[in-house]
C-alpha cells in the first residue's frame, strides 16, 4: 500500500474516531487528535509528506480565519479605554516576567518573545464547547490585542533572524506597519460605503441563495488576504485572521448563519487535519531524551504562571471564581509557539533539544489547559 493511501486512511479514521473517543475518555477532541496523530506517526501510518504538510498549513490558516470570525471590529473599536489599558498592561506584565525568567535562568533572548505569545485560535474551540459566555468574550478581546502584539513580535523576530539588522529588515517592518494602517483605512471605507449603500450586502450575499454565495465570497476574501500577505512577505496567519474579522464585521448581522456554516466546515475537516499533523510532527522517541519532559513541563509552568499572575487584573470584571480563566485560555499559543520555535531552530537561535521541548510544551499546554477547564466546569459547576 502506498504511503499516500495509508496517510489518507489514517487521517480519515482519526477524524472519525476522535469525537467518539473524546466522549468516552472525557477529553477535548483536539487533544485526542494530537495524541492519535503522534501514535499514527510512531507506527509509520502517517509519514512526512508534502501534500499533507500543505493541507495542514491550510488547516492552520483556516483555524486563524475562524479565530478572526470571533472578533467584530465595530465592537472592538468601541471597547472602553479602561479595558484597553488593562489589555495592554496584561501583555506588558507577560513580557516583563518573561524577561525576568529569561535573565534569571540565563536563557536565549528568544525566550522573551516566546513565553508571552498569545494565539486565540483555540478560543474558537472553547467557545464552541462552552458557548458565548462573558469570560470567553473578554478573553477574546484581550487575546486579540495580545495576538496582534505577538504577531508584531513574530514578524520582527522573523525579519531579524532572516535578514539581520539591514535594509530588508526595516523594509519588512515598514510594510507591516503600512499593512495595518491600510486595514484601518479599508475598514473606514467599507463601513461608510455599506452605510450609504446597504443593498451591496444583499447583492454579495443574497437572502435566497441556492449557490452558497456566502461561502464563496468568504473563501475568496480568505485566499485573497493570504495572497496579499505572501506578496508582501509578511505573516500569512495574520492575513487569515484579518479575513475572518472582515467577514464578521461587515456580514454577521446580514447573514447570522454564515459563521456557523464556516465553523462546521472547518472543524469537521480542515482544522482536525492540522491538529493531527501537529501530533505527527512530534517524535515519541524523543520523550526518552534526558530531562526533556521535565524541561517541557517547566516551560509550560512558566507560560501558565505568568498568565495567571497577569489575569489578576480582571478580578473585578469576572470575580474571584473565574478571573483565572483568562490566563488559562491564553495559555495555548499552540500555532504561534510551534511557528516561532521552528523559526528559531532553523536559524540556530535554539538547539534541537529546546526545539523538541517547545513542541512538547505546546502539546502539553493544550492537554493541561483543556482538561483543567473541563474539570473546573464539572467540579465547581461554573457557568462556562
Amino acid at each position: 500500500m502506498s504511503e499516500e493511501i495509508l496517510i489518507i486512511i489514517s487521517i480519515s479514521l482519526i477524524i472519525f474516531a476522535a469525537p467518539l473517543l473524546s466522549k468516552l475518555l472525557r477529553l477535548p477532541t483536539i487533544t485526542i487528535e494530537i495524541m492519535l496523530g503522534a501514535v499514527a506517526a510512531y507506527f509509520a501510518f502517517i509519514v512526512d509528506h508534502a501534500i499533507l504538510k500543505l493541507v495542514a498549513e491550510l488547516g492552520f490558516l483556516y483555524l486563524m480565519f475562524l479565530a478572526g470570525l470571533e472578533v467584530d471590529l465595530k465592537k472592538l473599536l468601541n471597547i472602553s479605554s479602561s479595558l484597553f489599558k488593562k489589555a495592554l498592561l496584561y501583555n506588558a506584565i507577560l513580557f516583563l516576567f518573561s524577561a525576568l525568567i529569561t535573565k534569571y535562568f540565563n536563557l536565549s533572548n528568544i525566550f522573551i518573545v516566546i513565553l508571552p505569545l498569545i494565539s486565540i485560535g483555540l478560543l474558537a474551540t472553547l467557545k464552541k464547547e462552552y458557548g458565548d459566555v462573558p469570560w470567553i468574550r473578554l478573553s477574546i478581546i484581550v487575546g486579540l490585542i495580545g495576538e496582534i502584539i505577538s504577531i508584531m513580535a513574530l514578524t520582527t523576530v522573523s525579519a531579524v533572524l532572516e535578514f539581520g539588522l539591514n535594509w530588508e529588515f526595516y523594509k519588512t517592518i515598514i510594510l507591516f506597519i503600512l499593512f495595518i494602517s491600510s486595514m484601518f483605512f479599508l475598514y473606514k471605507l467599507f463601513h461608510n460605503v455599506m452605510w450609504w449603500y446597504p443593498e451591496i450586502k444583499t447583492y454579495l450575499m443574497p437572502k435566497q441563495d441556492h449557490q452558497e454565495q456566502d461561502i464563496r465570497i468568504s473563501m475568496a476574501i480568505f485566499f485573497l488576504m493570504i495572497a496579499v500577505m505572501m506578496y508582501l512577505n509578511l505573516e500569512v496567519a495574520f492575513g487569515a485572521f484579518v479575513a475572518g474579522t472582515f467577514i464578521t464585521t461587515f456580514f454577521e448581522k446580514h447573514n447570522k448563519e454564515l459563521s456557523s456554516k464556516l465553523e462546521h466546515f472547518g472543524f469537521g475537516w480542515l482544522v482536525p487535519i492540522f491538529f493531527i499533523y501537529v501530533g505527527s510532527s512530534f517524535e515519541l522517541d524523543v520523550l526518552l531524551k534526558d530531562g526533556l519532559l521535565k524541561k517541557s513541563f517547566l516551560i509550560v509552568a512558566s507560560m501558565i504562571s505568568i498568565r495567571l499572575i497577569a489575569s489578576l487584573l480582571f478580578i473585578k470584571d469576572l470575580g474571584r471564581e473565574k478571573f483565572f480563566l483568562i490566563g488559562l485560555s491564553h495559555s495555548m499559543p499552540l500555532t504561534l509557539l510551534i511557528a516561532v520555535a521552528t523559526l528559531a531552530y532553523h536559524n540556530h537561535s535554539i538547539t534541537q533539544y529546546y526545539y523538541y521541548a517547545f513542541i512538547l510544551a505546546a502539546i502539553l499546554e493544550v492537554l493541561i489547559v483543556m482538561i483543567t477547564i473541563k474539570s473546573l466546569s464539572n467540579i465547581m459547576k461554573l457557568k462556562l
